[in-house]
């Protein structure tokens, strides 16, 4: 089983095999050649991994990104913040920031940020800071969608977990503040540096002028998570609102969003929304004969062998997770190792909330982590940028997200606070 579950999974994917393809034909090989069990459970353990209601608001929050891009949302909210705060130093890349915290807020989507974003504020980054510190700012900037509740890692964990989906995002919300916070100072000691750099004086009519533009763009987050943390809604409900209220906005409002439009929005969503399920689906099946074959109480076993005390073993798993993220995707990721993980964080007395935001994190992270960063390669294509330099352009910033990612790691409260009150 070792073959088929350990060794052949890590050779496709090391020559370029798509992640559920290695997930299944490692199942479907064990199916065949070492266990009893009939063919057909494997569409039955497919079925179930897929009938989880709270994967129900996984297209739902899609959707609302690929609206949020063609509707004008996006633009509208970058430029509100950049109306915001572009006089202080380093203004320009404290928009970067403060623009994919609030389209974290309504979609979750990393590389749909990062496009949107670079689109947008990388030619005046390029110019200020260059290619590289702007392209390491804008892949770096674009993870912090994850963390920021709706997150599509949120739900696919809380599925796996079988934790509350709205307890989840609520531990969220202070952790991203957190990250964008601290990489906020960096920018701004950064451009401090600089005095050459684009500011944008702050006017108040200017600034009210953008607010009022921007204000039904502002409302689509505010109401997305009000209806989630008050309980008016579930997130399935919040997402599907999301998605009406974006088209609305985009089509009556703002106006820059035909019906066809919203077609090829829907089309891109559904593409995308097969390709994150198929993942989950293939990784439940790879999950459960991890299980049948006692990986999850030998994991514990040992641990228990090594008296690990708490801190060790989250210090183990930030590890682990932070190499994982190099090579896998944050959806193959948390729904792999999610099943294997907490059974040793329930046995260590770790709140299961808390290790989900360090998890969540610690992928989030991976998403710029060279080789394989998918952020990355987004910049690439949409920046024009070698990988070189996007490499060479992460490390600043990635250091500032470790650095976050201690303080989230060994500071519980900072994630229970709000989390507790829901």
């Amino acid at each position: 089983m070792i073959w088929t579950l350990g060794v052949l999974p890590v050779f496709l994917l090391a020559i370029g095999t798509p992640i559920f393809a290695l997930f299944l034909i490692g199942a479907m090989l064990s199916f065949t050649s070492v266990l009893t069990v009939p063919p057909v459970a494997l569409h039955q353990i497919v079925y179930g991994g897929m009938e989880n209601y709270a994967l129900l608001a996984v297209p739902f929050f899609v959707f609302a990104g690929e609206l949020m891009g063609r509707a004008g949302i996006a633009e509208r909210l970058i430029a509100w913040v950049l109306a915001l705060v572009g006089r202080m130093p380093g203004g320009i890349g404290v928009a970067t920031i403060g623009a994919c915290t609030l389209i974290g807020a309504i979609s979750g989507a990393s590389t749909a940020t990062v496009a949107v974003i670079g689109r947008s504020l990388y030619p005046g980054l390029a110019r200020d800071y260059g290619p590289r510190f702007a392209s390491g700012l804008v892949s770096t900037s674009g993870s912090i969608d994850i963390v920021i509740p709706p997150s599509i890692a949120m739900i696919l964990y809380g599925a796996a977990a079988e934790e509350s989906i709205p307890r989840l995002f609520a531990g969220g919300v202070l952790p991203g503040l957190l990250i964008a916070g601290m990489m906020c100072a960096y920018v701004i000691a950064h451009g401090a540096r600089m005095p050459g750099s684009t500011r944008v004086g702050f006017r108040l009519d200017r600034f009210l002028r953008t607010t009022v533009d921007a204000l039904p763009a502002l409302l689509m987050p505010i109401f997305i998570l009000a209806g989630i943390y008050f309980g008016w809604s579930s997130p399935t409900e919040a997402g599907g609102f999301a998605c009406v209220y974006g088209i609305l906005v985009g089509r009556f409002v703002y106006r820059e969003m035909s019906w066809a439009d919203v077609l090829d929005c829907a089309t891109r969503s559904a593409i995308l929304t097969a390709q994150i399920l198929i993942v989950v689906a293939a990784a439940a099946v790879f999950a459960w004969l991890l299980t049948v074959n006692g990986a999850p109480r030998a994991l514990t076993a040992g641990l228990a062998a090594l008296d690990l005390p708490p801190w060790a073993f989250l210090m183990m798993v930030n590890l682990l997770l932070l190499v994982v993220g190099c090579f896998l995707d944050p959806t193959s990721a948390i729904v792999v190792l999610t099943p294997l993980l907490v059974p040793l964080v329930k046995s260590l007395g770790i709140d299961t909330v808390h290790f989900g935001i360090v998890m969540t994190v610690n992928v989030a992270i991976g998403m710029f982590t060279p080789p394989f960063g998918l952020n990355l390669f987004v910049a690439r294509s949409v920046l024009g940028v070698p990988l070189e330099t996007l490499y060479r352009g992460v490390v600043p910033f990635a250091l500032v997200q470790l650095a976050a990612l201690m303080i989230i790691t060994y500071w519980p409260a900072l994630t229970l606070l709000l989390a507790r009150a829901i």
